[in-house]
């Protein structure tokens, strides 16, 4: 069985970065999805501390032959001039051990806007929220592992880890398990 690391929301903190670059060599899985929000801050969240794109962009760099990675709606044109992976997509659809994996940053599709038409039991990963969440909707898996720089709604800086079926919500600083649930 396949191990996907999924993060989102970096939003060019260097120090997140670092740390989430660190929990992909603990956790060492063998595909890391990014949902969204590379480089730029945006507006609403103010400038976070440690915000330095270039070192978030070659921590990004150093794990692009492992990355899959969605657009954010904080994410442009020029960013991807920066990176060496794709980041345009609004999407992306994945299969790994037979199961299909829709990847958006969840402001265009997603539980809380919509989803589009899905294969039966297609897992949804989103971002967008900054908060991380497990839940079941119109038949599908759907999840966020939250924000790794910028957290909302009370969470911490997290990611998230799928095992086979095994989906664990975890704490970006130690990799200290938050939340599980089988998505079988």
């Amino acid at each position: 069985m396949s191990r996907i690391l999924f993060f989102s929301d970096s939003h060019g903190v260097a120090a997140a970065m670092k740390a989430l670059r660190a929990r992909v060599e603990a956790d060492a899985p063998d595909l890391v999805c990014f949902l969204g929000d590379a480089l730029y801050h945006g507006p609403r969240n103010g400038v976070p501390l440690d915000y330095d794109t270039k070192v978030s962009a070659d921590e990004f760099n150093a794990m692009a032959e492992r990355i899959v990675a969605v657009r954010g709606n904080c994410d442009a044109e020029i960013d991807q001039y920066m990176l060496s992976f794709p980041l345009l997509g609004t999407y992306a659809t994945v299969v790994v051990d037979g199961v299909r994996l829709f990847l958006s940053h969840g402001h265009l599709w997603g539980p809380d806007e919509q989803l589009p038409p899905l294969p039966a039991g297609t897992i949804v990963a989103t971002g967008h929220t900054h908060v991380p969440a497990v839940e079941l909707v119109d038949g599908h898996w759907c999840f966020n592992p939250g924000s790794i720089s910028i957290p909302k709604g009370g969470s911490e800086p997290s990611y998230a880890l799928l095992d086979g079926r095994i989906l664990t919500i975890r704490r970006r600083a130690d990799g200290a398990t938050l939340r599980v649930a089988n998505l079988a």
